[in-house]
């Protein structure tokens, strides 16, 4: 057995880089809520930009505060001295002013002898917080009031400028002060303001039908009219004539008009109304483009279209590009020189009904959620339409995302692109995206944004008992040359950011929320857990994952600084990033480094492998050279592998005891995980608790193991669909290795190549451990 001392100094195992600092400020952002919990936000970064501004609830002195200070001038001045509370000190001091913000005196005294603290610190702390609190809620308050007022000036400015210049109702000349009384005068203005609404209307219609309806000039003449306003949304696809009479995706039959007659996105109309040319012609043009994506979408999903061709053993779809081509002019222009194309289609039964599913489509944190291994971050820009008669039929809006696969070796794809929803017929609707960045440079495209969305989407269709049928289309335009050797076959397969890859996220995910959400959920362990507790120990390793993802793709949905050491390989990506108010961290220069190295095993055997407790002293430094035992097992699908667990090594020391694992992992038909983090006992006992574990501080590692691309294994397109995780023990796959590791605990300190060495050589060695346990070369 190869010790880690022999290549690891043994400074390195006991000094700060593997000790988590328990102590942190009240303030900072918390994790993001469970699957499916939507929240505003904005409104909590406002909200933190307050903590910050008026934070005074965790870090107290030693002496008078608040309203409570009577020094006299006689009395000698003393030093104060500056307290830091603990995290557990500062999470039963919240729990508690949830309940009562204001304890008496026997509540005070109770807590301050639990908690280990003074009774004038608790007094004092809740001073502070209550202060706080008030602050907040005040500046909020001025915040809504300013916004309001600025509502009214714009609102009485329009109105005297309509004053000043009165128009006669006789004569159309300009009218004497007086004539007129000023709720006619008021008419007059909502009267020009609708005929100038009803003519860009009118304009917009003949844009999309092709007829001209300039004779209607009354609003009842619009309402009574044959099209029905059809601003871009008529039968079969895009209003008027449409070549779709093919039955529509996957063999979903639903007759003459699935799309109907329909007055479509009434929102454009209040969006567009008081815009200017430019504004206005280039919403019209998203709108263009919005209805030939929809119309692509449509085609290239139908189940029996020539755009696809089917593999000699008839499991596998092949992409046929000069159909393609012959269907379609290039929506968003030309194929940049240098780029190739990937697509691919899937369909899948999935535990959602379509109106959940398309909510959590059309909003950036609810499908950022569902798929968190994929959006690294998703923000909505602009909302040209929300929809009509309160659904997301016709929404349209612009977003911007930033997709990954779990390599440092593969940039994020960062996308700007319009979504469009529509609903064809009860129970049917297609949501779609196309790339709006056209025009760029591919020579000078940055390695993050050399990529193009081309029409993409889904079409979904209720099914009984909450199902849904889903069928899912991704097609890309990609620099191939940004992507390392080794994930080419993987990207050229269309397995990386495939179709395939979508349909198995979004199935895993809608499991494990059905799952969750179920009265009777079965846990297999030796603690027992309350449902908040289950909660908390799920939202805990929610961010643990999602702080992993970040350190090996190096989104921006975390600050990260890139380091280039000219000793390190290509392969190699190390960052840092210096932690001073984040109290979900430890204090001080965190170090990430990730790696992807090709292993001879299958993906299956190389997962079964990693998650074994029983096997984990066979690579992993901190198991004390013996097995683990799980403690606390919360399962997150129907396979044993997708769970969040809590692990104890053999203590070898009474001071090792206080360390457990937490530990999450999960496969399905496209990638598989193992990430963790060791937790302090006392951290840990909150959260099981129920406590709020946005102030457990981690530093996550692990691995993620992805398919080689190559056909003998389970990563080609058409085995994919033989079952869920299923792996034939053939091929080879993709295994990344990361660590985040805190080199200081003072955020002003400097790193050091020493350092840098050291999370090398870990890397290295574990790497070299797990070869040697799988008897691989």
């Amino acid at each position: 057995m190869i010790f880690i001392s022999q290549s690891i100094p043994s400074s390195m195992l006991n000094s700060s880089s593997f000790s988590y600092s328990t102590q942190r400020k009240m303030e900072g952002p918390s994790e993001i809520g469970l699957i499916g919990e939507n929240f505003d936000a904005g409104l909590m970064g406002r909200m933190r930009d307050d903590e910050y501004e008026s934070r005074s609830g965790s870090d107290n002195f030693e002496g008078a505060s608040g309203d409570d200070q009577d020094g006299g001038d006689d009395q000698p001045q003393r030093k104060k001295r500056y307290h830091r509370h603990t995290p557990h000190q500062i999470q039963e001091l919240e729990a508690f002013f949830k309940e009562c913000p204001h304890p008496d005196e026997k509540q005070r005294l109770d807590l301050s002898k639990r908690l280990g603290l003074e009774n004038k610190q608790v007094k004092f702390w809740f001073q502070n917080r209550r202060t706080q609190m008030k602050t907040q809620l005040e500046r909020h308050e001025n915040i809504m009031l300013r916004q309001e007022n600025d509502k009214l000036r714009a609102e009485n400015s329009l109105i005297k400028e309509a004053m000043s210049n009165p128009v006669c109702n006789n004569c159309g000349g300009p009218a004497i002060p007086g004539q007129i009384s000023f709720e006619e005068h008021q008419i007059r203005i909502e009267n020009a303001r609708l005929k100038d609404e009803l003519n860009r209307i009118c304009v917009l219609a003949n844009k999309f039908l092709g007829k001209p309806i300039s004779s209607l000039t009354s609003p009842m003449a619009l309402t009574t009219s044959n099209s029905g306003l059809e601003l871009g949304i008529g039968r079969n696809g895009i209003g008027g004539s449409s070549t779709l009479g093919t039955p529509l995706p996957m063999g979903l039959d639903l007759g003459d008009g699935v799309l109907g007659t329909q007055p479509a996105m009434p929102g454009v109309r209040s969006a567009l109304g008081l815009m200017g040319n430019e504004v206005q012609l280039e919403r019209s043009m998203l709108i263009d483009l919005a209805l030939a994506a929809m119309e692509e979408l449509l085609k290239m999903t139908q189940a029996e279209s020539p755009l696809w061709i089917k593999s000699l053993d008839g499991e596998k779809e092949i992409f046929n590009h000069e159909e393609y081509a012959r269907l379609f002019s290039p929506c968003i222009g030309p194929k940049p020189a240098g780029y190739v194309t990937e697509a691919t289609r899937e369909t899948g039964i999935v535990i959602i009904n379509s109106l959940a599913l398309v909510e959590t489509l059309m909003d950036a944190n609810r499908w950022a959620e569902m798929f968190p291994s994929m959006i690294a971050r998703a923000i909505n820009l602009d909302v040209i339409s929300n929809g009509m008669g309160g659904t997301r039929n016709g929404a349209l809006q612009v977003m911007h995302a930033e997709v990954q696969l779990l390599s440092p070796l593969v940039p994020v794809r960062q996308v700007r692109f319009i979504r469009f929803c529509k609903q064809h017929a009860e129970g049917v609707w297609a949501v779609v995206d196309v790339s709006i960045e056209i025009g760029h440079d591919a020579a000078n495209a940055q390695p993050s944004i050399s990529c193009r969305r081309l029409p993409s989407g889904c079409i979904v269709q209720d099914m009984p008992n909450g199902y849904s049928k889903v069928t899912w289309l991704e097609h890309w335009e990609y620099d191939e040359n940004v992507v390392h050797q080794l994930y080419r076959p993987l990207l050229s397969s269309g397995v990386g950011f495939g179709a395939h890859r979508w349909i198995a996220t979004l199935q895993r995910q809608c499991e494990c929320l059905a799952i969750l959400m179920s009265s009777s959920i079965s846990s297999d362990s030796h603690t027992a857990l309350s449902q908040a507790g289950r909660r908390s120990m799920l939202k805990l390793a929610q961010r643990m994952t999602s702080n992993f993802c970040s350190g090996v793709c190096a989104s921006s949905a975390r600050k990260w600084d890139s380091l280039h050491i000219g000793t390190l390989g290509d392969d190699m990506k190390v960052m840092t990033r210096k932690n001073v108010d984040d109290p979900g961290e430890p204090p001080g220069i965190v170090l990430s480094a990730a790696t992807s190295v090709w292993m001879p095993v299958s993906r299956q055997r190389l997962f079964d492998f990693l998650r074994d407790e029983r096997l984990r002293s066979e690579w992993d430094i901190l198991s004390n050279g013996g097995p683990m035992q799980e403690m606390v097992h919360i399962a997150k699908g129907q396979g044993h592998g997708n769970c969040v667990s809590l692990l104890r090594a053999n203590a070898v020391n009474a001071n090792d005891s206080s360390m457990l694992i937490l530990q999450e992992t999960w496969m399905d038909a496209s990638c598989s995980v193992v990430v963790y983090a060791p937790v302090d006992v006392q951290s840990l006992n909150v959260v099981m608790s129920g406590g709020d574990s946005a102030y457990v501080a981690l530093l996550p590692s692990g691995f993620a193991i992805l398919p080689d691309g190559h056909c003998n294994d389970n990563g080609c397109n058409g085995s994919l669909q033989k079952g869920r995780g299923s792996d034939d023990g053939s091929g080879g796959s993709l295994l990344t290795v990361g660590f985040q590791i805190l080199v200081n605990s003072l955020p002003t300190a400097k790193l050091t190549v020493e350092s840098v060495d050291t999370v090398n050589n870990l890397i290295s060695c574990t790497i070299q451990k797990i070869k040697a346990a799988l008897r691989v070369a």
